[in-house]
């Protein structure tokens, strides 16, 4: 009886666990070489898998080098939705992410390097561009249930969700300038209490 419900279990740990190699050997060849001199089959062959195995997970280089991006913003997409339903949507905003940086703590050596990876190569623009705009469409999703609103594409929504996200882009070009002054979360959290003030 057990078995056939702990297959599935192992078999999906064994995919994020593929997912998370190749997503590793992409950063580590760009931050090696640059991203713009690595291919899909460099990553592949230094994650130990075959290019066709790249292919059933990600769709290019630039997707694997911004897979810890997507699950970074899926565990903070968890902690919005798990706020109690009465709370405004900036102050539930506020609170999943002084929880998610509260427990994830200061930018871990991957994402720190990863973010001024995308900073020195402008050509990595376009690819952090589609993952900010998948993550504020996902943002404003969970805002409208959150303020009883069918339809994401209001424009409070939307705003709601642009802001917070810019919130976050500034707090972290403004802590990879001057790292040692201050943590991370706290930075976080001052600024979304200032931009917060015009939706409170």
């Amino acid at each position: 009886m057990s078995a056939p419900t702990s297959e599935p279990g192992l078999r999906e740990r064994k995919k994020a666990a593929t997912r998370q190699a190749l997503h590793e050997a992409a950063l580590r060849l760009a931050l090696e070489h640059g991203p713009d001199r690595i291919t899909v089959e460099a990553i592949a062959d230094d994650a130990g898998v075959s290019r066709r195995t790249f292919s059933n997970y990600f769709a290019n280089k630039e997707e694997a080098l911004f897979h810890g991006h997507r699950m970074r913003t899926g565990q903070l997409l968890d902690k919005l939705r798990a706020r109690p339903a009465a709370e405004p949507a900036w102050a539930a905003l506020s609170a999943a992410a002084a929880d998610f940086y509260g427990e994830f703590g200061d930018l871990d050596p991957e994402w720190a390097a990863q973010s001024r990876l995308v900073r020195r190569h402008p050509s990595l623009a376009a690819a952090q561009a589609q993952a900010f705009a998948a993550m504020e469409r996902e943002l404003a999703e969970a805002v409208a249930v959150r303020v009883g609103q069918e339809d994401p594409s209001g424009v409070r929504v939307e705003l709601i969700a642009a802001v917070f996200l810019a919130t976050l882009r500034v707090s972290l070009n403004v802590w990879l300038q001057h790292p040692a002054e201050r943590p991370y979360r706290d930075l976080v959290r001052e600024a979304l209490a200032e931009a917060g003030r015009g939706f409170a």
